[in-house]
């Protein structure tokens, strides 16, 4: 690998092609690199090496969606006038330390983004990583792919089902083959997922076509339990969508599709998620036989899975209604056990089983809860986890999620915690020194007693 520095950039010159990277503050940013190219509903094909010079662009690509007002709130705006809507967003941005030694490779945390299949990308200020790659040593690779009605609903006729996950393992393909001439260890990769991107992870330990591509798993805050007996709820999704598949407006069909989200009254709490993986169709097995392909590949992959305390509060606290009603005395304790309940049943206990399964599999697993010491209203919710990864103030100065939440707190917690999380990309292993006064964590193996996992 040679390089080339002018006027805050460095160009590396791989095999793929050139790559134009960013310098700042002693990391290069290599942003909004192709991976694949798409049509509407058809699998992703991969950009060929050589194809042309990569050159960050002028705004963050993203696949096309709606955000919601209480993303909005609790997380931060989305500054719209820096993305640029792009119906196939394949896309993948490098972060890695300016100065390394010569030949050194690093280990690799490949971010899958969370967002319920829906919203997001990659490349957010809310999951910027250049505090922790510095800080740790690592390259992070955050992954842009299809989302929503594009990449998460189908019918392997007019639509091809996760296509999202597809979108993924090409990025993984490329990271595979073109990491080193970045820095990178294409041996020693971590894929880092939280919430749908924890789902996502989860399930591409199952996939087909992913041998060799990774080798451990960080699985935050996935919401496990919402997996199951999703096929009808799918079925009734896709028909009354279908009408929109063909429209050229795509803005049109983001504004559309909303009106035809299954009722949870009908499907229950799967409905809040209304789009997923899909069984049966590839890269995915039957749900039937997902566990059994998850035990017969526990010692390919070390895993570190877990959750938020209070995940749940981060819907049900916020909500207007539910505070009107709820607000305090015999109604706060009722709200805190709706928390409690359904924070076990999407969360804690899909993520025991998973551990607990693991385990009796033989497989290298840890499980941790993360938990708020302060007495904030919402203690430690769903997201509570983002900015201790993602150091950066100015993203998260305005996130609701935060409030009464100094800011020292989440730098000396977050600096711990990254630390852990790296520590087990590098390894598979963690050494219990110096831990978050947050998280507690363990180690499972045959020999524990699992009934109060789950």
């Amino acid at each position: 690998m040679t390089s080339q520095q002018h006027l805050g950039t460095h160009t590396f010159q791989t095999p793929f092609g050139k790559i134009v990277a960013l310098k700042e503050n002693g990391i290069l940013k290599a942003k909004s690199i192709r991976y694949a190219r798409s049509e509407r509903y058809q699998k992703p094909v991969p950009i060929e090496s050589g194809q042309s010079d990569c050159i960050f662009p002028e705004k963050t690509p993203v696949c096309p969606q709606i955000i919601g007002p209480l993303v909005e709130r609790m997380i931060g705006p989305t500054l719209i006038e820096r993305f640029e809507v792009d119906e196939s967003p394949q896309y993948l941005s490098v972060f890695r330390p300016e100065s390394i030694a010569e030949n050194e490779n690093l280990p690799v945390v490949v971010w899958i983004h969370g967002g319920s299949h829906e919203i997001g990308c990659g490349d957010l200020p809310t999951s910027d990583p250049s505090v922790w790659v510095k800080e740790q040593n690592i390259i992070v690779v955050t992954v842009t792919f299809r989302l929503g009605l594009l990449g998460f609903l189908g019918d392997n006729k007019d639509r091809t089902p996760n296509l999202g996950l597809l979108d993924i393992i090409e990025a993984l393909r490329w990271i595979h083959d073109h990491i080193a001439g970045l820095g990178g260890d294409p041996g020693n990769v971590t894929l880092l997922g939280q919430s749908s991107g924890g789902d996502a992870v989860a399930h591409l330990m199952i996939s087909d076509g992913v041998e060799g591509l990774f080798q451990r798993v960080i699985i935050q805050s996935a919401p496990l339990g919402l997996r199951h007996s999703r096929q009808k709820m799918t079925e009734e999704f896709l028909r009354k969508t279908d009408h929109l598949k063909d429209e050229k407006d795509v803005l049109k069909i983001m504004n559309a599709y909303r009106h035809f989200v299954p009722s949870v009254m009908k499907y229950g709490l799967k409905a809040a998620m209304p789009f997923g993986i899909q069984y049966g169709f590839p890269p995915l097995c039957t749900e039937k036989e997902s566990l059994e392909k998850w035990k017969q590949n526990a010692q390919n992959y070390d895993v570190l899975i877990g959750f938020n305390h209070d995940e749940t509060s981060f819907y049900l606290k916020t909500s207007e209604k539910l505070k009107t009603c709820f607000r305090k005395g015999s109604g706060l304790k009722i709200l805190n056990k709706l928390v409690k309940l359904s924070t076990a049943k999407i969360y804690r206990n899909p993520a025991g089983v998973f551990a607990k399964n693991y385990a009796e599999a033989k497989g290298n697993v840890y499980l941790f809860t993360l938990n708020s010491t302060l007495n904030n209203d919402l203690g430690a919710s769903h997201c509570f986890d983002l900015p201790l990864i993602f150091e950066n103030e100015n993203a998260w100065k305005s996130a609701e999620l935060l409030k009464n939440i100094p800011w020292k707190y989440i730098q000396e917690n977050g600096k711990k915690l990254r630390s852990v999380w790296a520590e087990f990309s590098r390894t598979g292993n963690i050494s219990y020194t110096n831990l978050p006064e947050i998280l507690t964590i363990q180690k499972l193996d045959i020999s524990h007693e699992f009934q109060h996992l789950i």
